[in-house]
């Protein structure tokens, strides 16, 4: 597992954006004892060798809650075919063997987690929780008979810029008097964590690919998130009292930790707190958003999230976050794109996809 891990750092040493994710969350992420994805899905690794080196690595998913799907994940290898063919060989022969007729993919390790393979926008690192990957990763896939499936977008909002004048005016508007804004209770945490994945649940309930946030795999992505989080930078929207929307921003990590080399020993905590607490970032991504489907189909549903965003965007400013990622927004979510869009003057800055493949 060690190897696994490390593999992309090696591949990836001669890339400036490449940011290697800390060690210690890549193990939690991908056992069994920590990351309740095991709960629900069938898991396993693989390894490619070339004069006993590692060249490549693979995953695949076999996800209880999706009926005749497998996924597959954690690709990264050489500029090699036969690497690639090798792995997905491998990957596509066990899920076969369950019974699996089609396989998705990259998933690392559910949709809930990181996803896609970056296919435009190669020329920035990455923030926290997002891939980046050799430029040739989609043909050398596509090479074994997948086709696109689908793209996910990420943007970038320059929060120190100025803004449009007609989303000031919108952000400007005060709301309805029973419309309250306000910041994550840290005092009540475990009940306003219950109301964000009930309001994700609900929300992105129509979206593609959707599975529901298991309570134990929320606990977990809250644990994980909980020292990054700060109370104002998680504003909830409430309508007559009853919780209907909200926004996470959280620090982008990987600026902070990308001279570390997914080490934090044995002064890498230091560094990482010292970057977080003292000195700063100057990045931010909103990794989650979500509103009640009975509210965002409503005209007052189309100002919730630019109030949202306002208030991520004034707290972000206070602690010296200018920069903000907005992902992953699918393709065809249109309203998210649209405020994406808006907010960041234009197309998206990174682009991942996803792949399909029928097995024979």
């Amino acid at each position: 597992m060690d190897a696994f891990i490390e593999l992309p750092g090696r591949l990836m040493a001669d890339d400036a954006n490449y940011v290697a994710p800390l060690k210690l969350e890549r193990r939690q992420s991908l056992s069994a004892k920590t990351n309740p994805f095991f709960n629900y899905a069938d898991v396993a690794f693989w390894l490619a060798f070339e004069d006993g080196k590692p060249v490549g690595r693979i995953s695949a998913q076999d996800d209880r809650r999706i009926p005749g799907i497998g996924h597959f994940g954690m690709v990264m290898a050489k500029d090699d075919p036969a690497v690639f063919a090798a792995l997905f060989d491998e990957a596509e022969a066990w899920l076969g063997e369950r019974g699996l007729a089609r396989v998705q993919g990259p998933f690392d390790l559910s949709i809930n987690e990181e996803i896609g393979t970056l296919v435009d926008g190669f020329d920035t690192p990455p923030m926290l929780m997002m891939g980046h990957n050799p430029r040739y990763t989609g043909a050398r896939i596509e090479e074994q008979g997948y086709g696109r499936l689908k793209d996910v977008h990420a943007y970038l909002y320059n929060a120190d810029e100025h803004t449009p004048k007609w989303i000031e005016r919108v952000q400007k508007r005060p709301p309805p008097k029973n419309v309250k804004l306000r910041s994550l209770d840290q005092k009540n945490y475990d009940r306003d964590l219950a109301s964000i994945v009930d309001i994700f649940n609900d929300a992105w309930s129509g979206n593609w690919g959707f599975i529901p946030f298991a309570k134990d795999e929320m606990e977990a992505l809250a644990k994980a998130m909980k020292p990054l989080l700060e109370a104002d930078m998680v504003p909830i929207v409430e309508v007559d009292g009853e919780p209907v929307g909200f926004g996470v921003c959280l620090p982008n990590l990987n600026e902070a930790t990308r001279d570390l080399r997914g080490r934090i020993a044995p002064f890498g905590w230091t560094k990482l707190l010292w970057r977080l607490k003292v000195s700063g970032v100057a990045t931010g991504r909103v990794p989650l958003m979500g509103f009640r489907k009975k509210i965002s189909e409503t005209a007052l549903g189309s100002l919730l999230p630019f109030l949202v965003m306002n208030q991520i965007r004034e707290q972000a400013m206070k602690r010296g976050i200018r920069r903000i990622e907005m992902s992953w927004v699918l393709e065809d979510n249109m309203p998210m794109r649209h405020l994406g869009e808006s907010l960041s003057g234009g197309k998206p800055y990174k682009t991942y996809r996803l792949y399909k493949k029928t097995l024979a």
